[in-house]
């Protein structure tokens, strides 16, 4: 049997590894932007790509300890600490803006939670920058399902799925995963994976008698 310090000394050196990989992969497809289209909308509802990009170097630069302090400040407001954390690092150009994002790649510190939470991070947010300019990556497939089983088992209060998936079943097409029970919602991982985090663009990938629960509700 091996010994439970060694299992998880493996797991975090395999997240650290998915996240500096996905780092690297969009900084290269950064450096090919022109200016205009740092200022393109994301999917993320009311960043532009040059936010995205500074949320994640705040991501990046993020502790534990700074993390909470930081939510103090903003008075136990997430999204307000989120909006103060993109002002800071956002650059004055998206070349500086870049040069942090580098400065940060291969970091090791986290906010409080799991740390399969930052291989979520980094696919959704680089889906967040690429999709609005017609970029694709192709993800390792085990770093999108990890992902995926993460969002499947957070509860909703953490930005998760776990509740959702009690009435719908997610069935990945690129891979042997089946998640939840109740009506199949099927399409490639990467799609499920988007959709659980409420990005309506990868519906159109997503079928079955499951899909529309999957759809925003007003």
């Amino acid at each position: 049997m091996r010994h439970p310090e060694r299992v998880r000394e493996e797991r975090v050196r395999e997240v650290w590894e998915i996240v500096h990989t996905e780092r690297a992969a969009l900084i290269r497809d950064l450096e090919g932007l022109g200016d205009a289209c740092w200022e393109r909308p994301s999917l993320c509802e009311g960043w532009t790509v040059h936010d995205v990009a500074a949320h994640l170097v705040d991501s990046a630069r993020t502790t534990r300890p700074g993390f909470v302090a930081g939510l103090v400040r903003a008075r136990f407001d997430f999204h307000r600490q989120n909006a103060r954390g993109v002002t800071r690092e956002r650059g004055a150009t998206p070349r500086e803006t870049l040069a942090r994002l580098r400065a940060v790649a291969a970091r090791t510190t986290t906010p409080p939670g799991p740390l399969d939470s930052r291989v979520v991070e980094e696919i959704v947010h680089g889906e967040d920058i690429r999709r609005p300019l017609g970029l694709t990556r192709a993800y390792p497939r085990e770093a999108v399902v990890r992902a995926l089983r993460h969002q499947a088992g957070t509860p909703a209060s953490f930005g998760g799925a776990r509740e959702l998936l009690t009435t719908l079943s997610l069935r990945a097409t690129d891979t042997d995963l089946v998640l939840g029970e109740g009506p199949e919602a099927s399409g490639p991982a990467l799609a499920l994976l988007l959709a659980l985090t409420g990005r309506e663009t990868a519906l159109p990938e997503v079928h079955g008698e499951g899909r529309d629960r999957l759809t925003p509700r007003a």
